[in-house]
């Protein structure tokens, strides 16, 4: 008998999800993971959030990046906490990192606890990490053909921000095409058009994300 290496990695992941989620869930707490290509707007949208939202809800942010502290540091000055797991060229977080993460940050006093992972649109949605939502990223600058370049990575989203719509005068980006190829993959998915720099759309996802953690 056979066991490949990836499906050991892979076993192990979900054990240690499991472990999250039953952390998460305990002290009611609302996970998310995001998703995205480098470059997109990840930690502004989430540094935004932070600012416009900590007189609500506590948020405790898990950043994941191949080297430095940088966008952690983006998070603290927005008024977050947050833990920094450089993965030394590993191009997603594991369940692993993510568990022992929360641990430093103090997780079970948060109300949302949000995961950025490593920047790329393929390692990281194969690996669950114990969130209670995936969201995926996607900025105007990257183009409109990514839902079609990585389907699986678009179908296993809870929310789809598509980011910097502030530029789309100014970028061939064909909007329509991005919803329609969107929902091929995903039907039911919930997308919001925001732009984290101007505030534009912001307000929307703010009511998806408020209404998530209270439904738990």
């Amino acid at each position: 008998m056979k066991v490949s290496l990836n499906q050991k990695i892979l076993s192990r992941n979900e054990e240690c999800a499991k472990k999250n989620k039953a952390f998460f869930k305990e002290n009611n707490v609302f996970c998310l993971n995001v998703i995205s290509s480098p470059g997109s707007g990840k930690t502004t949208t989430i540094s935004r959030t932070i600012k416009d939202l900590g007189d609500q809800i506590r948020i405790g942010v898990v950043e994941g990046d191949i080297k430095t502290d940088t966008d952690a540091q983006k998070i603290r000055d927005a008024g977050g906490e947050a833990v920094q797991i450089e993965t030394h060229g590993a191009c997603h977080l594991s369940a692993e990192q993510v568990y022992n993460a929360i641990k430093a940050l103090n997780a079970e006093k948060m109300d949302v606890v949000i995961i950025e992972n490593v920047g790329n649109l393929v390692c990281p949605s194969a690996f669950d990490l114990g969130e209670a939502a995936r969201v995926i990223l996607l900025s105007v600058p990257e183009g409109d053909d990514k839902p079609i370049k990585y389907p699986g990575t678009f179908a296993e989203a809870d929310t789809v921000l598509i980011n910097k719509i502030d530029l789309m005068d100014y970028i061939d980006f064909n909007l329509e095409r991005v919803l329609a190829d969107i929902r091929v993959v995903n039907p039911d998915v919930d997308i919001f058009q925001v732009s984290a720099t101007t505030g534009e759309g912001m307000d929307t996802w703010y009511d998806w994300l408020m209404d998530k953690k209270n439904k738990g």
